[in-house]
């Protein structure tokens, strides 16, 4: 599951239960990414709040299917298998074409996201893939491209915290050795992202 000690769901105590409690899925399940924090429950409630405010909060405005695309895309830049098999499928799940979905996967494994997507979907991936792959030769310019393919300033932010957000997951699995295991693919945890994860 992890290269570090990991403390099981049926052992947590005190906090890490509480916060165990809180990540269940539908089926029962803690994802082993989560279960990667264990031995510092605050860092797993840190994670935890970034996750559901990036990707699942109510106020977000660009949709949900296409947030779950941009983290399919950066953990394929990242070859992050854990993240991209997670969020691929969740992502399937609310395109609801799953042909659809193979051709953007297709696309994004070959690094030509230009075969899946146009127009200002087109635009988001290219940020994405800048902001991955070389951060620092971003410039202004780049955000002006942005709103002229049509994002606005409020969309940019969320397009920016979920590839972001995506660096760090994906290095938390990649720099501990998270595997997938027996895991199923695609479940989020119960609750939304208006959730209050600052105090559990």
């Amino acid at each position: 599951m992890s290269w570090i000690k990991i403390i099981p769901v049926k052992q947590a105590k005190g906090r890490l239960k509480k916060l165990y409690g809180r990540l269940v899925t539908s089926d029962g399940q803690v994802d082993n990414i989560m279960q990667a924090h264990s031995l510092r429950p605050h860092s797993m409630e840190g994670h935890m709040a970034l996750y559901k405010n990036v990707l699942h909060h109510s106020a977000n405005s660009v949709n949900r299917w296409f947030l779950e695309a941009l983290g399919v895309y950066v953990s394929c830049l990242n070859h992050c298998e854990y993240c991209s098999a997670h969020h691929f499928a969740g992502m399937k799940a609310l395109i609801a074409d799953d042909d659809r979905a193979l051709t953007i996967m297709c696309a994004f494994e070959a690094d030509d996201p230009a075969a899946a997507f146009e127009g200002k979907e087109l635009a988001a991936l290219f940020y994405a893939r800048a902001l991955t792959r070389a951060p620092s030769e971003l410039s202004e310019e780049t955000i002006e491209n942005m709103r002229t393919s049509g994002w606005d300033d409020g969309e940019i932010l969320e397009i920016n915290q979920v590839v972001a957000y995506f660096a760090y997951a994906n290095r938390t699995v990649l720099g501990l050795g998270v595997d997938m295991g027996d895991e199923a693919l695609g479940l989020s945890p119960s609750g939304d992202g208006d959730d209050d994860w600052g105090h559990a």
